[in-house]
């Protein structure tokens, strides 16, 4: 019986772990489960799985919590060190990292510090301290599997045991990364300045939060992920190639020198790489709908538009100046969303306050913790400075 942690339980991936577990209790009980503010859905997640701790971001929070499930042998805490001292308590085998955004960083860290096998949903900690984040594993001996499909495609796509410079020894030519465009992949490129939060995040085949949901609009979901590919499989940004793929049924690809490209495909379904990460090298039911190639029509795949999507000329740029560039990357798109979410900005905007608060940092080498999070904070700053004043 292994016992799973999931940070971010009431999130899209937290939801879908969850799911698999209800149908594996057999193999898998809840240790641990977090969440920002959600009071009514943690209650409900807490009176069906009875997990021995619950973590909420404030202490407001966590006794409202304690309230309403006092009757249960859960105990609640609350705040950044509750958080990382359940991704690290010697209870769990295994921590699903799936707290959205920056936030996720420190407790993914404490997870990994503590030699645990991490199923990573939060890009943004290999965005932010990519080297850090890898040093830190192998030097705990963490157990590192990817839960975004692209990258758990990737995953699957390499040769056993090709997380690392090794599947690029074993003739691995270039990781082919695929995206669906989102939904204004066919709109005219002159209305993108007019479409509002409701139509961004309606995402033509995922189900995804707001945050994420955006991020797919302006691929910029796409440029961390290619930076996250960097840092997970020891490639240079030039060994990815980027494609729309709309129908969302392959994942993303691997070529190999000798001419062979496999490809993992799937329904659109994020059950399927989290049962995957879960069960490795095994393989369980996650509930998914089996692919019916003959009710595929066709594949269509095309190069992205970089006009169209500049998010991700920027994410590459942040990749070759390297550093601290990249947690100023992904900490402007956290702002950017947020503003342009709350209709303090326009949809394009996102794109252009990232550029303009890009080119106002400076990078700096990116081999402290500390030296990270100033980053992270400074351009934070500068960006909501920048919307308050009209600057974008």
């Amino acid at each position: 019986m292994k016992q799973v942690t999931i940070l971010g339980a009431t999130g899209s991936i937290g939801q879908s772990t969850l799911d698999i577990i209800s149908r594996h209790r057999d193999r898998y009980a809840v240790y641990a489960l977090t969440a920002n503010s959600n009071v009514d859905k943690m209650q409900r997640l807490c009176r069906q799985f009875e997990p021995g701790f619950v973590v909420m971001s404030d202490a407001a929070r966590a006794e409202e919590l304690s309230r309403v499930i006092a009757d249960l042998p859960t105990e609640v805490l609350a705040g950044e060190a509750a958080l990382a001292e359940v991704a690290a308590a010697d209870q769990a085998d295994i921590v699903v990292a799936a707290i959205v955004g920056a936030a996720g960083l420190m407790p993914t860290l404490s997870a990994v510090r503590s030699g645990k096998r991490v199923l990573l949903a939060n890009k943004e900690s290999l965005v932010m301290a990519g080297a850090l984040f890898m040093d830190e594993v192998r030097q705990h001996g963490a157990e590192l599997l990817p839960v975004d499909s692209e990258h758990n495609a990737i995953f699957q796509c390499l040769p056993p045991g090709g997380v690392g410079r090794e599947a690029f020894e074993s003739g691995v030519q270039r990781i082919i990364l695929t995206g669906s465009g989102g939904p204004f992949r066919d709109i005219d490129i002159n209305e993108l300045d007019n479409v509002t939060p409701e139509q961004a995040c309606a995402h033509p085949n995922w189900d995804m939060g707001p945050k994420i949901s955006v991020d797919s609009a302006t691929m910029m979901n796409k440029g961390l992920e290619m930076i996250e590919a960097c840092w997970l499989f020891a490639v240079d940004e030039a060994n990815i190639e980027i494609v729309l793929h709309r129908q969302s049924i392959v994942h993303s690809m691997v070529s190999y020198l000798d001419g062979s490209v496999i490809a993992q495909l799937g329904n659109p379904d994020m059950r399927t790489p989290i049962a995957n990460a879960l069960s490795w090298p095994e393989r369980i039911d996650s509930g998914v709908e089996p692919l019916n190639l003959l009710q595929v029509s066709q594949l269509d795949f095309t190069l992205a538009d970089e006009a169209r999507y500049p998010c991700l000329s920027l994410a590459r740029e942040a990749w070759h100046r390297g550093g601290t560039c990249m947690a100023v990357l992904n900490a402007v798109n956290e702002i950017a969303v947020e503003q342009f979410l709350q209709r303090s900005i326009r949809f394009m905007d996102i794109p252009k306050l990232i550029e303009n608060v890009l080119r106002r940092s400076s990078t700096g080498p990116a081999d402290q913790l500390d030296t990270v999070l100033q980053a992270d904070a400074d351009a934070r700053e500068l960006a909501l400075d920048l919307v308050n004043a009209g600057d974008v």
